[in-house]
């Protein structure tokens, strides 16, 4: 299928592509200081000059939602990139091995999938601490059982076929076969499976920073921007609704991605 005949994927692109550019300029440039105080506009509601409105400090929460959409769009994604590199790799060794080292890998991940991810989550913040580098590795290690599932099996379906076995007669190495013969004709269905996983480390990482074990103040998250709302709802609507917002179209946005994707012949 080509891409001009798929929807889903060019209006996922676009949403995606407003939100990253958003979140990029939010590292460079934002319209006010994102961590600078003025009591004389706590709460003051959206208007010309502050769109979004200002927070319990007086900050900008659209310069805030900037900043938050880029350090959220950060951790997913190298959440994700360390996940599915991880998990592709160890899965494709389990599927073109298999025996004992098969079923060894197997049982593992089978370990960590029988928790809660959330809760692993937060028993591995809670030995490594809270930071970004810490929420990257602990989500990261969550993603690892999934991208191995889906790799290992797209190698249990390949190493079969004649391409494959052409290739072992000829005398190529195992990571040879692996990445020259079973990777490019297994990306589709991992890309795919990234799409999904980053709106999970989305949602997790908002979660995270929601219980207050994400990124720390004065840095602003999506998942942080709410937790610090929630006790002012009824005062100031717009401060939960906007980074909410922000969260709601970056998923969005995503799906629509994952589901074009899935449509690539």
């Amino acid at each position: 299928m080509k891409i001009k005949n798929n929807p889903s994927l060019i209006i996922g692109i676009i949403i995606t592509g407003l939100i990253l550019l958003m979140a990029i300029v939010g590292l460079f440039w934002t319209p006010y200081s994102t961590t600078q105080m003025d009591i004389s506009l706590k709460f003051a509601p959206p208007s010309f000059a502050h769109i979004f409105g200002c927070d319990n400090f007086g900050r900008d929460i659209f310069s805030r939602v900037m900043q938050g959409a880029g350090t959220t769009f950060l951790v997913s994604l190298s959440t994700i990139a360390f996940g599915m590199v991880t998990g592709t790799i160890i899965g494709f060794l389990a599927g073109y091995s298999g025996g004992w080292l098969d079923e060894v890998i197997m049982r593992a991940n089978d370990v960590i999938n029988a928790f809660p991810s959330l809760l692993l989550a937060l028993v591995f913040v809670s030995f490594l601490g809270s930071g970004l580098l810490n929420i990257i590795l602990a989500l990261g290690i969550l993603f690892i059982p999934s991208f191995a599932r889906i790799a290992r099996s797209e190698m249990l379906r390949l190493k079969g076929m004649q391409f494959v076995q052409s290739a072992v007669l000829i005398g190529d190495s195992r990571g040879r076969i692996i990445f020259s013969q079973i990777l490019p004709n297994a990306y589709i269905s991992i890309l795919s499976s990234a799409a999904v996983g980053f709106n999970n480390a989305v949602i997790a990482e908002a979660g995270l920073s929601y219980l207050g074990l994400g990124v720390q103040p004065p840095d602003a998250s999506l998942g942080r921007m709410i937790n610090e709302a929630g006790s002012f709802l009824m005062q100031a609507p717009w401060y939960a609704i906007f980074p909410g917002v922000a969260i709601i179209v970056l998923v969005l946005g995503v799906a629509l991605i994952s589901d074009g994707v899935s449509k690539i012949d």
